[in-house]
């Protein structure tokens, strides 16, 4: 199937931000099966919100302008370079692997809010870039 640009920066938004939601619900729910919360853990997200922003907002641009330089009509692997894909496959798989291993419910609160909300924040910034070319 081919597509145009400016549904390749769907395609990114949707595979950030979907999982960008299930994350930040998960960490939410992690925060709330703690018997009390430190303000070091507020600290950890901080941090995990502040690297991931530096992080994606960097990939995200590098991305956006592969699209942009796109000839359409485009394949939806296109969307991303082969090592963005193997980055989303390698993420997922860690994410189901850390289901099955006993993570303290800390670690789960602290980097899954500061996770999810930078993958949305990510999808938001691909379907800004989009308005760009429409």
């Amino acid at each position: 199937m081919r597509f145009k640009k400016s549904h390749l920066f769907i395609v990114a938004a949707l595979l950030w931000g979907v999982p960008g939601i299930i994350v930040a619900a998960r960490g939410v729910i992690a925060y709330t099966k703690l018997p009390s919360i430190e303000w070091w853990l507020f600290a950890i997200t901080l941090a995990v919100l502040a690297s991931f922003y530096m992080m994606f907002r960097r990939i995200v641009a590098r991305y956006s302008a592969r699209i942009e330089s796109l000839t359409e009509p485009c394949s939806i692997w296109d969307t991303f370079p082969r090592h963005g894909w193997v980055l989303i496959f390698f993420m997922m798989g860690l994410g189901i692997t850390l289901r099955f291993i006993q993570i303290p419910t800390e670690f789960f609160a602290s980097f899954y809010c500061g996770l999810g909300p930078m993958l949305v924040l990510s999808a938001i910034w691909f379907l800004n870039n989009r308005r760009k070319i429409d």
